[in-house]
């Protein structure tokens, strides 16, 4: 026996001049972000290697905190650039707030802010690093115009250390996906290598961002 709705539908057709058609559910696309598309792209190109030894690292090797004038150095700047309702004195960062999204905390201090390496000094030794020269090393530390730079609590950081993605991860899942894409945004630009763990764990966290 036919449905009885469907010579309701055949007036309504005559009656409008439009055909009936059944064009079955619609489906939204899974889609991916430009910008994790682009890191993935990114990521296929960066050369996989092991990690190198970590024989003559040194922090000092790599400069950082360059002064950038009137006694400000680059962690005041990556302060205040990150940072809420900033106060100073002269230059210095003395008071404000900080989201930390690596744990999702509020941090109403600067003494508990840790500016993070995003890419660490010895990740990036163990990368490549340790056949630049110190002032190439030193433009790494002090990068501001990566994603290198971040304002985080300090229990995160020190958590963190100089791991990489496949033995450490920011604990608010929320930020994996940003997470990894600075973090090939950063290796990409500085053509350092990833091992292959290094590389799974990023490709895995590249799909929190769909």
């Amino acid at each position: 026996m036919a449905p009885r709705f469907l010579p309701f539908l055949f007036t309504v057709a005559l009656l409008t001049g439009c055909e009936v058609v059944d064009a079955g559910p619609v489906e939204e696309p899974a889609g991916t972000s430009t910008a994790s598309a682009d890191a993935a792209a990114q990521l296929d190109q960066l050369t996989v290697a092991k990690a190198a030894s970590m024989k003559g690292y040194t922090r000092e090797k790599f400069p950082h905190w360059r002064d950038t004038g009137d006694n400000c150095d680059v962690r005041d700047t990556v302060l205040k650039r990150d940072g809420e309702k900033v106060k100073f004195s002269g230059c210095n960062v003395v008071a404000g707030t900080w989201h930390s999204v690596y744990d999702d905390q509020v941090l109403a201090s600067p003494t508990k802010v840790d500016i993070d390496h995003m890419v660490p000094l010895a990740n990036a030794w163990r990368s490549g690093a340790a056949k630049w020269t110190n002032e190439e090393r030193g433009n790494f530390a002090n990068d501001l115009d990566r994603p290198q730079l971040v304002a985080v609590s300090a229990s995160s950081n020190r958590s963190k250390g100089d791991q990489d993605p496949s033995t450490w991860k920011p604990p608010a899942r929320e930020h994996w996906c940003t997470y990894a894409e600075d973090w090939i945004t950063v290796k990409s630009h500085w053509k350092l290598t990833v091992t292959t763990a290094e590389k799974s764990a990023l490709t895995d966290m590249l799909e929190t961002c769909r």
